[in-house]
């Protein structure tokens, strides 16, 4: 989900059509595993476990998502665009044609343009940029990134000996693999049936299988009797930026060198900020920037 507090995608959302897809956090609170036992812990505390950087003000506002999942904001988006879409292509390079771009495209087509957004991950923007020479690039391909993986796990209710209350847990013991845990049928309307309980846990990169280390470790902290009646595993490689110092003062000088180049621009996590919002404001801005080069 997203901040509630931040505007950006629900304004996009009305623009698209879906504004009354928009559903807002139910339970609220979080709680912390100490390697021991589950207690409440105040606002703002789990975020600072977890090292995200985040107003306690934005955080007391809650989260907000879709009804379907935040994949409906990226099908709509999709099904309101206009032109001639090429989706799910690889793109292996580009280069340069006098005032145009020339996209290489895997498999060996080509698709000239008058202007290119680079909405990649900074580490292969950075590649593509020193390939065109933006020697600033090279500072982009160095952003680390940190990988994750997530398992949502299905119970009935009567399987769970605590009960769910508040919006999930954090973990504060180094005994772990878990980093965090939400109670998504809680959290969100609509995420399991009646009588059920769905659960999405967060877990550092490990060796083995991550459903049956998260089922593992949470029938520990839940009491939770028997196997989860599903579960699934979505790895996130390289999925996270980590901004180092310097960092704005990097875009920047790449922003600068770009302005030099017909017009394209780069705009998503790697950036300007992480989250949706962010990256929603990124790419607006690129779109106005490639609106005012095109009528130069």
């Amino acid at each position: 989900g997203v901040l509630a507090s931040e505007p950006e995608v629900p304004a996009l959302a009305a623009e698209l059509g879906i504004g009354d897809h928009v559903v807002s956090q139910l339970a609220r609170g979080t709680s912390v595993w100490s390697g021991t036992d589950l207690r409440p812990i105040e606002e703002g505390r789990a975020a600072t476990l977890l090292g995200i950087d985040v107003k306690n003000a934005d955080l007391g506002a809650g989260f907000r998502t879709f009804a379907g999942g935040m994949g409906e904001l990226v099908a709509a988006l999709t099904a309101r665009l206009a032109g001639t879409l090429h989706l799910a292509q690889g793109a292996s390079g580009l280069v340069r044609d006098g005032t145009r771009w020339r996209i290489a495209i895997t498999g060996g087509s080509a698709y000239d343009a008058d202007a290119v957004v680079l909405a990649l991950p900074a580490w292969a923007a950075g590649r593509v940029l020193e390939t065109i020479g933006v020697h600033h690039g090279r500072s982009l391909a160095e952003v680390p990134y940190l990988s994750s993986i997530t398992v949502s796990l299905a119970y009935r209710a009567d399987q769970i000996g605590r009960s769910l209350e508040g919006a999930g847990f954090v973990v504060d013991s180094d005994s772990n693999h878990i980093r965090a845990c939400t109670y998504a049928s809680s959290k969100f309307p609509g995420r399991a049936p009646e009588g059920h309980a769905l659960l999405r846990a967060f877990l550092q990169p490990l060796e083995g299988d991550p459903a049956v280390v998260a089922h593992r470790e949470l029938a520990t902290i839940l009491a939770i009797r028997g196997e989860p009646l599903w579960s699934r595993v979505f790895y996130w490689n390289r999925g996270l930026p980590r901004y180092r110092r310097h960092h704005a003062e990097h875009v920047a000088a790449v922003r600068r060198q770009l302005a030099r180049l017909p017009p394209l621009a780069i705009a998503g996590a790697g950036y300007d900020g992480a989250g949706v919002s962010a990256c929603i404001r990124s790419g607006r801005a690129a779109g106005r920037l490639i609106a005012r080069l095109m009528v130069r």
